[in-house]
């Protein structure tokens, strides 16, 4: 089939939305203006709530075509739930798995098909363990993976965690198309995209390292204010909310997390967090785009910033200086430029709050640092 389309990505965060922009902005920058051919992007409602992120993404006229797309939950499909029983048997185990594959790639059709994906030159797929990496493999069209968050692998590799037993051997049925593994190892992936290779405690053939940095750096003047434009409606209100209230005052921020599940848990790490590391300082918090807890009525004397974006988006404000930030295992504080001290608590601050078992994923795994 004949090519018709240059690009397109496929996105299920405000992450992979700001990841996109800033891969389509390096081609705008690298290539002719008579050659550049602009993507298409898709917001997949599966997980995330994008509000108007879409409308706000077609005033940019950043990319050609902003499409909704519909993926199903697997639950979605009840009669899918038989055939995903672990079993001892390791025969059974993989027949059942072989089946789900099929089925739940089937099932996907008729909400993933009104993009005709095979049109286009390069698919690009952020968490292709949603069911668009199934639906992909059992349509046989060829794509590149890209990594769900900054460095996400590096607390939870999903490929080899939900795989970890007989690895080696479901990874060779998932590149014969029985059955699919994520994050580089399905057979019509062709690369998984990351942005720090050291810092991935497995080796996967197709990791191929693309550093954010640069990117971020490169941006013109008028592609940092689209960028702003894109996710955030009311600017100069976010600004009102970041400058001190009286000379001299400090602001330490938060960042939250879509963690632990429990919400009064993260109620408490929250509390416990701005106790134990802003005191002194006006607080400020910035909530995941995915945690959806009133951070107003929970702490009303902090100034809580209003909007879902990714907050390294900040980054293109000028001026703006916060004195320290706190996160529990969030990279995006790393890409904060505009911190002074930058403290990562890791995932074992949650142990207090929740069996470690249910965060420590690589641990459990047995995996080590990739760079040990």
């Amino acid at each position: 089939m004949k090519k018709t389309k240059s690009r397109i990505y496929v996105c299920h965060t405000f992450y992979h939305v700001y990841v996109a922009i800033l891969k389509e902005m390096k081609l705008v920058r690298q290539t002719p203006a008579n050659q550049y051919q602009k993507a298409d992007i898709a917001l997949s409602s599966i997980s995330t709530d994008f509000e108007h992120l879409g409308d706000r993404l077609v005033k940019t006229k950043i990319f050609h075509e902003v499409i909704a797309l519909d993926e199903k939950q697997e639950d979605f499909f009840p009669e899918l739930a038989k055939y995903r029983k672990n079993y001892r048997n390791l025969l059974k185990h993989m027949i059942n798995r072989i089946i789900f594959t099929k089925k739940l790639a089937k099932c996907e059709i008729p909400y993933i098909q009104v993009i005709d994906f095979k049109a286009y030159e390069d698919i690009y797929v952020f968490c292709d363990s949603d069911p668009i990496g199934y639906y992909l493999n059992y349509k046989r069209i060829y794509y590149h993976a890209v990594e769900d968050g900054l460095d996400c692998l590096k607390n939870l590799d999903d490929a080899y965690v939900a795989n970890h037993g007989h690895f080696r051997l479901k990874t060779w049925f998932s590149r014969l198309n029985l059955i699919f593994i994520m994050n580089g190892w399905g057979k019509y992936c062709i690369d998984m995209e990351i942005n720090d290779r050291s810092v991935v405690p497995t080796n996967c053939p197709r990791f191929v390292e693309e550093p954010r940095k640069p990117l971020e750096l490169a941006l013109t003047s008028e592609q940092k204010k689209l960028m702003i434009q894109a996710f955030i409606a009311d600017a100069e209100n976010l600004m009102e909310q970041l400058k001190p209230s009286r000379e001299g005052e400090e602001f330490a921020c938060f960042l939250t997390e879509p963690h632990p599940v429990d919400v009064e848990a993260r109620k408490k790490v929250c509390v416990d967090v701005i106790a134990q590391y802003c005191k002194g300082y006006r607080v400020l918090i910035k909530p995941h785009p995915r945690d959806t807890i009133d951070y107003e009525m929970l702490c009303p004397d902090a100034v809580v910033l209003r909007g879902r974006f990714p907050v390294e988006v900040l980054n293109f404000f000028e001026g703006l200086r916060i004195k320290r930030a706190v996160s529990i295992v969030t990279t995006a504080l790393n890409n904060m430029d505009f911190v002074e001290e930058k403290i990562n608590l890791g995932a074992s601050f949650w142990d207090a709050y929740e069996d470690p078992e249910k965060h420590a994923y690589n641990k459990k795994a047995g995996l080590t640092m990739a760079d040990k």
